[in-house]
């Protein structure tokens, strides 16, 4: 940089406007991951529509899964390009016109295409978004903010199956897939509420600065890079985020977690009913883990939000992780209903706090610049897992005949996941800052969540290795010389871009 050190503004308002767009994140959360599974209730009459088998039809939400979670580089890529708000308005077209097509479909090669992948691809193009935008509008209250974001999964998931099962009933599941085609424009009206965050006029580049820094623009998204010629070269997929140690960390241990966590409430109504429990009773089980999931992601937000345990919150992620392998792996002979109602309660506890604390440890590893490319890379991986861990999961049972394995193995990787989580983020990561310590690290931040912004806020280094990790909150950033420091805004999204 020049002789003057970064200058930051106000930052993130951390309320006002932030709130509408923290509900648009909750409508849209709650779309993405409740959409794809209230789906299953007209699985039915469609095998008896197109005279196809329950895995034929069941490839409906598998693509639509996949989609949302295999498109995430594509999703960054055109936010960086374009910007949040007009990326969710042409998502949430998409995401309607799919259902509203699919309502047409007379081959289930068709409904792949439209309620599969159009839908699917319109669930992305909103959820990817709707998370950069929350970070930029939240710091100090971000953890809290993910957690109620998080909360509308489960609260969707329990609203959108029963009233499928309604429109199923009242107009078929040609009326009910056009009527839920209408009900996904909502997105639109969250993309439209996405508006970028007051902030500072980018800083003038001074005379000072390297031809070949690569910086971040006041969009906080749009990295360019000037390469020996002196022509500005924009970067629309931050790859280079694939050599942090702390991004590292953080996808080895999502591959882990993707493999497992999702597999005992997939297979727990079949497990129950294997049990000898009644049907009514099983599909009851599926709802209490809703119930509790929807207390434990605000309520962990809130607890991981506290000045003490912010910057530790990688150990609460990786404590959550074990937490929910260790409740697997404790509940794989539970036979009587008792036992499994304690297994969800367990269970959905332990699972809120992974869904809240998630992308919160992902902000928080990469900061604001790098965030959407880090999270469209680690939901590709992601959708990886997916495919490989409740597919295997499946063929297990069929062959075994026996769920009490799968359990095992599903606590075995969560638990792992946990286990390297925080063995990694203790040994690696912080044993690396301790050893490269900066000159300005004697001075240090007033207080946890002034270090937390300044290392947001740091430019993009031009080195393949960054100092910054998992730990990031609990070090104080470097200062910039003898000289009382000016701060740069941080990251955030101008009008341009969006």
């Amino acid at each position: 940089m020049g002789t003057r050190g970064p200058r930051r503004g106000p930052g993130p308002p951390d309320g006002g406007w932030g709130w509408a767009v923290l509900g648009a994140c909750f409508v849209v959360t709650g779309f993405a991951y409740g959409f794809p599974k209230a789906v299953s209730v007209f699985f039915r009459a469609l095998m008896r529509d197109f005279g196809a088998g329950y895995s034929d039809t069941a490839w409906v939400s598998s693509i639509m899964l996949a989609m949302l979670y295999g498109t995430g580089p594509v999703s960054s890529i055109l936010v960086t390009r374009f910007g949040c708000r007009p990326v969710m308005l042409v998502g949430g077209l998409l995401a309607s016109a799919g259902m509203v097509l699919a309502s047409f479909a007379t081959r289930l090669l068709e409904l792949y295409l439209t309620a599969g992948v159009l839908t699917g691809l319109g669930l992305a193009l909103n959820f990817q978004p709707s998370l950069i935008m929350l970070g930029l509008y939240f710091e100090r209250r971000r953890p809290l903010a993910n957690g109620l974001a998080a909360a509308g999964s489960p609260v969707f998931l329990s609203a959108l199956s029963p009233l499928g099962q309604q429109l199923l009933e009242h107009f078929g599941w040609r009326g009910g897939f056009l009527l839920l085609g209408g009900l996904l424009l909502h997105c639109c009206a969250c993309g439209a509420v996405m508006r970028p965050p007051p902030g500072p006029r980018p800083r003038r580049k001074s005379a000072g600065d390297a031809p070949g820094e690569a910086e971040a623009d006041s969009a906080g998204l749009r990295l360019r890079e000037a390469p020996s010629g002196g022509r500005t070269r924009r970067r629309l997929l931050d790859v280079t985020v694939c050599t942090d140690r702390a991004f590292a960390v953080y996808a080895v241990t999502k591959f882990l977690m993707a493999l497992g966590l999702f597999v005992p409430a997939i297979l727990l109504v079949n497990y129950a009913k294997d049990a000898g429990v009644p049907d009514s009773e099983a599909a009851f089980l599926l709802s209490i883990v809703g119930f509790v999931d929807i207390v434990a992601r605000p309520a962990c937000g809130a607890l991981a939000g506290l000045a003490r345990l912010r910057p530790h919150v990688a150990y609460l992620f990786s404590l959550a992780l074990m937490a929910n392998g260790l409740t697997d792996l404790s509940s794989a002979r539970a036979r009587t209903y008792g036992a499994l109602v304690s297994f969800c309660v367990a269970f959905g506890l332990s699972y809120g706090m992974v869904g809240a604390l998630q992308f919160e440890v992902l902000m928080a590893a990469v900061g604001a610049a790098r965030f959407p490319s880090a999270l469209g890379l680690v939901l590709l991986l992601e959708a990886v897992a997916v495919l490989i861990g409740p597919p295997s999961a499946g063929r297990l049972v069929d062959a075994l005949k026996n769920y009490e394995i799968i359990f095992y193995l599903a606590g075995s990787e969560v638990a792992l996941a946990g286990v390297f989580m925080a063995v990694a983020t203790k040994c690696c990561l912080r044993r690396s800052q301790d050893a490269t310590p900066s000159p300005g690290t004697k001075g240090g931040a007033s207080d946890t969540e002034d270090a937390e912004a300044e290392v947001d806020s740091e430019p993009l280094p031009t080195s393949a290795e960054e100092p910054g990790g998992l730990e990031a909150l609990a070090v104080p950033s470097p200062g910039t010389g003898p000289s009382e420091p000016e701060m740069e805004a941080e990251p955030g999204l101008d009008s341009e871009s969006v």
